[in-house]
């Protein structure tokens, strides 16, 4: 099993390093609960994937430095510093840490992802 939540991490990283949208999309189940530190609930599919949507439309690079990555059954807890620079030239390096859990069919279940949010600051400046 870890090989395959290897391999689900590294595309899900890799779609949203290069910006694509809909192999993020592709990668989620119909039925993916996410949620981010400030938020007050769950988003669902849709809006999970507008937020994922936005951030690539807001940023022109985007990098992950991973620091650590353990697996449990069924998914995987990764920490990592998102680098980005948004179209103006604002950068963040946020420290991340993440836990998703991946079904049997290989799509993302449900994503968890803690971070400062006032890190985000200087992209939501930027738009």
């Amino acid at each position: 099993m870890p090989d395959a939540l290897t391999a689900a991490a590294d595309r899900l990283f890799d779609a949203i390093t290069r910006g694509d949208i809909d192999a993020v999309s592709r990668m989620f189940s119909p039925e993916v609960a996410v949620w981010h530190s400030g938020d007050s609930r769950d988003s669902d599919h849709r809006r999970a994937v507008k937020i994922i949507d936005w951030f690539i439309t807001a940023t022109v690079e985007r990098r992950y430095e991973v620091l650590d990555r353990r697996f449990f059954d069924g998914g995987f807890v990764q920490q990592h510093v998102l680098h980005a620079r948004a179209r103006r030239g604002e950068t963040i390096a946020m420290r991340v840490c993440i836990v998703i859990a991946v079904g049997a069919d290989g799509l993302i279940t449900r994503i968890d992802e803690y971070f400062d949010p006032a890190e985000m600051q200087p992209l939501l400046a930027a738009g």
